[in-house]
């Protein structure tokens, strides 16, 4: 066997109360694309700020070509040819795609002003931009102006200006349209023919089959197994992942809701501020999963947000319960029981730099509270509450919530409206970027939710989880409803007609 590129020796890392990699092994070739796999908390993203030099590792040590060595920094890493592309990409927004490329390592041609080389600065910048299939004339756009696939080919560019021997992609797809995927595929295939290793770590368990050769699997911080491309199948990684065989990704407890259940929550005709100049109607009833599809800008999240409070709603009517509902702002909304899990947790669900606990109880300070002081006691206990129930995995209600996994985050955001017991609970991509054991948690949850009578409103883009949660699927369209399918009528060509237009 040939000495692996880079390889992991019984790492381990240890954080105040958590250990986060307790002896994994794992090892990456020349030209290959290699998947590590695990739930949120298992130790992926720890295990690649190792290799990147963001962590130093507490035991084992990292080899590259056989040798140890060891990485102080983020820099010292990339010098070596391991670059790690974080899932928040790492660009600065204001300046150009060129200035991005080169930035803190601008070209300069000789002499005591150590002048910048702006034309050998160009020339390169192109060769780095015709490699990952980006137009020449991109270098002079501002990063802030591309599109997120655009901005996720700039990151591979910088790398690969680096002289990049291993790059490293943190769910490099999460906020990618199917034709950017599709693109940065391609961008992959042509690094690995050209000797490029890759490190991927995803979520989305197809993406792993199409582009990755070998997958790790990691659990509790130790390594689960390892599966080879033909071994790679939804079944063979959520058995390592979790431990155990799914026998119901989708659970499902309530009884159908009958057709003739009157609406909980129904929008008449609505409009709002800087939407289209469609009107909308639709209707969720208590106790169903109304599922909502459709492409990107398409209208889900602003119809959703408009229903919440936060863009203003210009005509036509909400009524729940059969009153007529007048938000004007996120307040109202809430305090009727109307409730939003947002698309983006991190920017618009949770306050990061706060404890668990903080984010439990802010928006139920009025039930904790006695005039001005909160009552310790029932802090206290809602946050034991929101955390057992939600299996959060966290140290304590005193950790940051910005510390946690992608998938407890979105407990955090659950648990926090559930405390309000909810009427109607609108969720826009409820498991974007959760792990598959976080998954089943969140849906049989909504399953919980719904047979406990409230109304649930689901917006997501994944269609495995559209077709298996849903009682009802109504698909949106350049901003106007394009048509409604009961379950029985409910299959992936439906819902895509009708997300095209074809219908």
């Amino acid at each position: 066997m040939s000495t692996p590129l880079i390889e992991a020796v019984g790492v381990r890392k240890q954080f105040p109360g958590v250990l986060a990699l307790d002896g994994v092994n794992c090892r990456v070739n020349r030209g290959e694309v290699l998947a590590i796999v695990g739930e949120n908390g298992a130790g992926k993203s720890t295990l690649m700020k190792v290799l990147a030099g963001v962590y130093q590792p507490d035991g084992g040590e990292v080899r590259l070509n056989g040798e140890p060595v060891k990485f102080p920094t983020p820099q010292a890493a990339m010098r070596a040819g391991v670059s790690l592309i974080h899932q928040e990409l790492n660009l600065a927004e204001n300046l150009s795609v060129l200035d991005n490329l080169f930035l803190g390592r601008e070209p300069t041609v000789g002499g005591p002003l150590r002048l910048l080389d702006r034309r050998g600065t160009i020339a390169a910048g192109r060769r780095l931009l015709e490699r990952v299939g980006l137009p020449p004339d991109d270098l002079s756009r501002t990063v802030g102006e591309l599109a997120p696939g655009q901005k996720q080919l700039v990151e591979i560019a910088r790398a690969l200006g680096l002289d990049a021997k291993l790059l490293i992609m943190d769910e490099p797809t999460s906020s990618l349209t199917q034709k950017e995927t599709d693109r940065l595929y391609a961008v992959i295939d042509d690094l690995k023919a050209g000797g490029v290793s890759v490190m991927y770590i995803s979520h989305r368990l197809a993406e792993i089959k199409r582009c990755c050769d070998r997958a790790v699997v990691l659990r509790d911080g130790k390594n689960a197994g390892e599966l080879t491309k033909a071994e790679i199948t939804h079944d063979n990684l959520v058995r390592l992942m979790v431990g155990r065989d799914l026998k119901s990704f989708f659970p499902r407890t309530r009884p159908p809701v009958p057709a003739d259940t009157p609406p909980l929550l129904e929008l008449s005709g609505l409009t709002y501020r800087n939407g289209p100049p469609h009107t909308v109607s639709l209707a969720v009833r208590p106790g169903e999963v109304l599922g909502m599809a459709g492409l990107v800008g398409a209208g889900r999240t602003e119809l959703s947000e408009a229903v919440f409070g936060l863009r203003p709603v210009t005509g036509g009517s909400i009524t729940l319960e059969g009153k007529p509902l007048r938000i004007r702002r996120p307040g109202d909304a809430v305090r009727a029981g109307v409730l939003l899990v947002p698309e983006d947790r991190r920017a618009h669900g949770l306050v990061l730099e706060q404890s668990v606990g903080f984010n439990l109880s802010l928006p139920n300070l009025g039930r904790l509270s006695t005039g001005l002081l909160i009552r310790p006691r029932d802090e206290a206990k809602l946050h034991a509450e929101g955390i057992a129930s939600l299996r959060v995995k966290t140290p304590s209600a005193r950790q940051a919530v910005g510390l946690l996994s992608g998938g407890n985050q979105q407990k955090v955001v659950f648990g926090k409206w559930l405390a309000r017991g909810p009427k109607v609970l609108i969720l826009d991509e409820p498991t974007r970027g959760v792990d598959v054991g976080a998954k089943t948690e969140i849906y049989a949850l909504i399953d919980d939710l719904a047979a406990r009578g409230v109304a649930v409103w689901m917006i997501t883009s994944d269609m495995e989880e559209l077709l298996g949660v849903s009682d009802r699927v109504v698909v949106m369209h350049e901003g106007r409803l394009a048509g409604e399918l009961a379950r029985s009528q409910l299959n992936e060509e439906a819902v895509m007609r009708l997300a095209t237009g074809a219908s």
